[in-house]
């Protein structure tokens, strides 16, 4: 099964591609993912991308699109996979379209998770990060038992540069501008599958299931 996650920032898709890639058994591909551990080790890659991330913008397409072709021609994917933050714009539709085509592959369904803007606004900003082991948490949703401190290692938690509420804001207007016409793109090609991402997430995994399987 190939399929794409599309969904503004802070709408759970990180969450929901777990579940998804664990009952499909097929690999996430989350270029943010990519990009953070790009970052992390400090690689030419990693301080380009760290410019446009700081900053709230997108990363050109041809960065993306070469790092994700390389992804989707390993020996992992060959069953399907999940493209997660990857594609952003219909730019970055099209190209994706062209590189499966070459390789003989098409897409099955992009589930569109659908969430209000005030909902993402409370669930990013309140995102904690352990900076040892990497679990997240929420201030409100999902605190830890000792403020600021991990459950899980004891280390200390963190805010990412681009959870403030100014930054937010930003990548939600980026993504309305830009990523919203991905949509109309894929409804044209008969392959959205559109979610209510405010739901609790079983009911979100519940829906995402029915909704491939129906």
């Amino acid at each position: 099964m190939r399929l794409i996650l599309l969904g503004p920032p802070g709408a759970g898709k990180g969450t929901q591609a777990s579940a998804i890639v664990k009952k499909y058994n097929i690999p996430h591909i989350s270029t943010g993912d990519i990009f953070r551990e790009n970052i992390k080790m400090g690689t030419e890659l990693g301080k380009k991308v760290k410019e446009y991330m700081d900053k709230g913008l997108l990363v050109p397409d041809d960065i993306v699109v070469s790092i994700v072709k390389d992804r989707i021609l390993k020996d992992d994917c060959k069953d399907g996979f999940l493209l997660d933050g990857f594609p952003r714009t219909v730019n970055q539709g099209e190209a994706l379209d062209k590189e499966l085509s070459n390789m003989g592959l098409k897409l099955d369904k992009v589930i569109n998770l659908n969430v209000e803007k005030e909902i993402l606004i409370e669930r990013i900003t309140g995102r904690r990060i352990c900076k040892d082991c990497g679990a997240t948490y929420h201030i409100k949703f999902n605190p830890p038992a000792k403020k600021g401190i991990c459950d899980n290692c004891g280390g200390k938690l963190y805010q990412r540069e681009d959870d403030t509420q100014e930054t937010v804001e930003k990548r939600i207007e980026v993504y309305q501008q830009q990523t919203k016409p991905l949509i109309d793109y894929y409804t044209k090609k008969g392959l959205i599958l559109n979610i209510d991402g405010s739901k609790a997430i079983d009911e979100i995994f519940e829906a995402i299931v029915k909704a491939l399987e129906g």
